[in-house]
């Protein structure tokens, strides 16, 4: 998170991506391991942090499609990371259920509902504002995965699952490198 200065709060967003890869061959011992449990797909997952102007910042090593996103952030270090580095401010979906209790507080997720039954007049409403008013702030997130995904590499992975972890790292690096050097036309009005 090299572009933390000051006492300023950096504002980043994190989510897990999934990118499809080949089926092993009939008879290998990790054959379902990747199988996705959101998609029922054969993938791989990568995390994303981008900043909160839609950067990518951050893409971590792939993990079989099986793994969840609050075991992921823990098994890549981003834990450990989040709890001792700067303060920053992480928006998160409710896949990092308890990031926020591990790291001192610095995620916000979003709002959780307390109530099954009985609720109190006016808390559905409350819960919806609550709701969307956290969706549209971590949608910079889901445009940089998207442009993550863009590049031809990860669309429609035929090559080997060793090597996809180094070939998205790389691709997030290059997106990465890309949006720094070019600056975007919209805001030069």
């Amino acid at each position: 998170m090299a572009g933390w200065q000051g006492t300023h709060l950096l504002q980043c967003s994190i989510d897990g991506t999934e990118i499809r890869v080949r089926r092993p061959a009939a008879g290998r011992k990790d054959r379902d391991r990747c199988i996705s449990g959101k998609n029922q797909q054969n993938a791989v997952e990568s995390m994303v942090i981008t900043g909160g102007e839609g950067r990518v910042l951050w893409c971590s090593p792939t993990e079989p499609g099986s793994c969840a996103d609050i075991t992921h952030a823990r098994q890549s270090g981003l834990v450990k990371l989040l709890a001792d580095g700067p303060a920053v401010e992480i928006l998160a979906d409710a896949g990092y259920q308890g990031l926020g209790a591990q790291t001192g507080g610095r995620r916000v997720a979003p709002p959780h509902r307390k109530f099954k039954k009985n609720a109190p007049d006016g808390y559905e409403d409350m819960y919806e504002r609550q709701r969307e008013a956290h969706s549209s702030r971590r949608i910079r997130v889901e445009h940089g995965i998207a442009h993550l995904k863009d590049w031809r590499a990860l669309t429609r992975r035929l090559g080997r699952r060793e090597h996809i972890s180094d070939t998205v790292q790389a691709v997030a690096g290059l997106l990465s490198h890309q949006q720094t050097a070019e600056p975007d036309p919209r805001r030069q009005r």
